[in-house]
């Protein structure tokens, strides 16, 4: 199913930015290194989580919460990464 293959790229992608912003930060402050790790430990768990969904759903009904969700989990990333600058 394409939108599966989809969906589980999407989110490696957006998982893989989240830390390579975290490691940009950490780059030019090192203050904020715990806060990242933290950031990154968050965005690590949320893959482990939603991919398990990903490969659970069995109709594309069942995507549309995930997808939802996935929306949802990008915004408040991005949002706690503006926080972090």
């Amino acid at each position: 199913m394409a939108s599966r293959r989809i969906l589980k790229r999407n989110v490696n992608h957006m998982v893989f930015d989240i830390v390579d912003e975290c490691f940009m930060i950490m780059g030019f402050d090192e203050s904020k290194t715990a806060s990242c790790e933290k950031l990154i430990d968050e965005a690590a768990d949320f893959q482990d989580t939603i991919l398990e969904k990903i490969n659970a759903a069995k109709t594309k009904a069942d995507f549309r919460p995930i997808k939802e969700t996935v929306e949802n989990a990008a915004i408040d990333f991005i949002k706690k990464l503006n926080a972090l600058n």
